[in-house]
């Protein structure tokens, strides 16, 4: 059974900064692209970043460019999200998703495995 397990998140004043980390099994995600995704009480599903199989074809959201970094070790089948600057506007229930190939998109079903996400909670 393939898992995908999200970790590192938190509360943090706004301003500040959290790292999140998606480790998956059974190397899934060693050549697949991998991706953030984000979902806010009563609000839709948002995409926030996306990394290739190989560290590059790296995309983000608008609400997010330049302040989120997204990154690999593929050896070890991590992915890390690096959110800086964060405002309450980031709260919200971060899942990681493993692509159906080694390059990846926006779009939700272009992704196969999912984590069940975890809590960011940015305080103002």
């Amino acid at each position: 059974q393939v898992q995908v397990l999200e970790s590192g998140g938190g509360l943090v004043q706004a301003g500040g900064s959290l790292r999140l980390s998606c480790a998956t099994s059974k190397r899934t995600s060693t050549n697949n692209a991998v991706g953030w995704f984000r979902q806010a009480p009563g609000k839709e599903r948002e995409f926030v970043a996306t990394i290739g199989w190989n560290g590059g074809n790296i995309l983000y959201g608008d609400s997010v460019k330049g302040r989120f970094t997204i990154s690999r070790i593929r050896a070890s089948d991590t992915v890390f999200l690096q959110m800086d600057s964060l405002t309450p506007e980031d709260t919200a229930v971060y899942r990681c998703a493993v692509g159906l190939r080694p390059i990846a998109g926006r779009q939700e079903d272009q992704y196969r495995y999912w984590g069940q996400g975890t809590q960011v909670t940015v305080s103002s």
